[in-house]
């Protein structure tokens, strides 16, 4: 068998809805959680690429074959692998210290998440990856916000550019130290000679994740005010 994707139509039930295992072949021998932790362990060590079900089937000692009666494709590996990462934001913060702090507390544990998991970042927004782990994490971003009053499109608007934000972040963390302008000659760019002349000025209070996820927070859920609970 191939790592291509089964040519199940548009009607086929997600991963979450099916059985752990097909009813027929023998006894199983792996759970469909020792095959997701493999592939993870594989995709960490290794990156996304390296996630084939013939090497997760290496991985657990067996035969490519057998993850068949577990897993149709790859891409539900991929959509379990992803769900699975999500859960390891567990437990979620209460609001105790108001519902901006809450949320700025989540957005750094997503980047965390996405600095332990880099694979993450390449599947995180495939819809077909939305499972009970991601959405108990849409349903406690929304009990953070019950205080907030806005509609709720906004707030899960909010959501998603929050989680898009740290994502950046994320890959700007993985690309650091490779754009640099040692060497160049700026002469026929003045803006940016006279920029990098200017002196720095004291350190801003809160690092740049912190101050971005609060702007836009606050900004896409309290227009026009400069308070937060």
């Amino acid at each position: 068998m191939s790592d291509a994707p089964a040519s199940a139509g548009p009607d086929r039930p997600p991963i979450w809805s099916r059985p752990e295992r097909g009813t027929r072949g023998p006894t199983p021998t792996h759970s469909r959680d020792a095959i997701v932790v493999a592939a993870i362990a594989l995709a960490d060590a290794e990156g996304l690429a390296a996630v084939s079900m013939r090497a997760v089937a290496g991985a657990l000692g067996t035969g490519a074959g057998s993850l068949y009666r577990y897993l149709s494709s790859r891409d539900d590996l991929l959509d379990l692998m992803t769900d699975r990462a999500v859960g390891e934001l567990r437990p979620y913060p209460q609001a105790g210290g108001g519902w901006l702090d809450t949320m700025v507390l989540l957005g750094r544990r997503q980047l965390a998440l996405f600095g332990a998991h880099p694979w993450l970042l390449d599947v995180i927004h495939r819809p077909s990856g939305v499972g009970p782990e991601s959405l108990a994490w849409f349903d406690n971003c929304i009990r953070i916000l019950e205080p907030v009053r806005c509609p709720a499109a906004a707030k899960f608007e909010a959501i998603a550019m929050m989680t898009g934000v740290v994502s950046l972040f994320a890959r700007r963390e993985t690309a650091a130290g490779a754009f640099s302008l040692s060497g160049v000659d700026l002469t026929a760019y003045p803006h940016l000679v006279a920029a990098f002349g200017q002196p720095s000025g004291p350190a801003p209070r809160a690092d740049l994740v912190e101050r971005t996820l609060r702007g836009l927070l606050t900004g896409l859920l309290l227009p026009g005010s400069t308070e937060a609970g």
